[in-house]
């Protein structure tokens, strides 16, 4: 995961998965980390920085349109 950088964190995994498709979908590599965790124990996770979106850094930018694009439609909440 080398140069890959985090551009949004959520406290749970129903929060992206509009945006992970289109992720899959633009065929861009990411990654949640911390994802397993929070699902396992959600209450106590969120307070330690929650799921964290990371992208290569080169795709940053596409990636931070995409989530802006779906911030102004009302379909993505980050944290």
């Amino acid at each position: 995961m080398k140069d890959f950088i985090t551009v949004a964190n959520f406290n749970y995994p129903t929060d992206y998965v509009v945006l992970k498709m289109l992720l899959q979908q633009e065929e861009i590599p990411f990654v949640f980390l911390n994802e397993t965790s929070a699902s396992i124990l959600p209450i106590t996770f969120c307070g330690k920085g929650g799921i964290r979106l990371q992208v290569h850094k080169n795709d940053s930018e596409k990636v931070l349109q995409i989530i802006s694009d779906l911030e102004n439609e009302g379909s993505l909440k980050i944290v």
